[in-house]
């Protein structure tokens, strides 16, 4: 998993509540598990006027001109400021691969649902919850200045603005431990592989029949 230590990118609005997971990833996309190609399909139905169906290549697609990761003022965004509830809906962990996969590297929103928030950490990306206030402040400052960027200190827990000010957040002492360093849960894992190959070296060493397959 990509580690995440301090991420400065353009921000890109997402000014609708409730964003759901089968919004963010159609369920026909849900077929594959291999964890790679969904940044294509990135919220397919608001993105392109055309039905998506796995295995159309994007050059073939019809994109929505209207819709806001179309424009040209957001292209290569890397962090996307949500509405309430973003994530909402049936659990998928396609969800956060479609939008890590897109390129977005944090989420900034005045609440996640559980689910995705969760999801969010184990696959690398960085759900940022903030005051209602300030998520409306920060789409108010979007809308105003083209180009406009964030820097997020995770090691500090600020998102800071181009002008110096900065933007406190609290964040799980182990999921930032997780995110600093690139720890997903097969990661955490392998941190003790000398330990687990040691035991296993051992069983079998005291019962060898465990060798033995049918």
């Amino acid at each position: 998993m990509q580690k995440f230590t301090l991420h400065k990118g353009l921000v890109a609005p997402m000014d609708r509540a409730n964003v759901d997971t089968d919004a963010i990833i159609p369920k026909q996309f849900l077929k594959s598990i291999k964890k790679t190609g969904f940044g294509p399909n990135l919220f397919d139905e608001w993105r392109y006027l055309d039905k998506g169906e796995p295995g159309v290549p994007e050059s073939q697609r019809k994109p929505n001109p209207d819709f806001v990761l179309n424009l040209p003022r957001y292209k290569g965004a890397s962090i996307l400021l949500a509405r309430k509830n973003f994530g909402c809906g049936s659990s998928r962990e396609h969800a956060p691969w479609a939008i890590d996969q897109y390129g977005f590297r944090a989420i900034l929103a005045p609440s996640f649902a559980d689910i995705f928030f969760n999801n969010c950490f184990k696959n690398g990306l960085l759900p940022i919850v903030l005051p209602e206030s300030v998520i409306d402040g920060l789409f108010n400052e979007v809308a105003a200045f083209p180009g406009f960027e964030l820097t997020i200190d995770l090691d500090r827990q600020v998102v800071v603005k181009a002008q110096g000010e900065e933007i406190p957040f609290e964040v799980n002492a182990f999921r930032k431990y997780c995110l600093i360093n690139g720890f997903d849960d097969i990661g955490l894992t392998l941190r003790h592989a000398d330990k687990i190959r040691a035991y296993e070296a051992q069983r079998l060493a005291t019962k060898p029949w465990l060798a033995h397959t049918l």
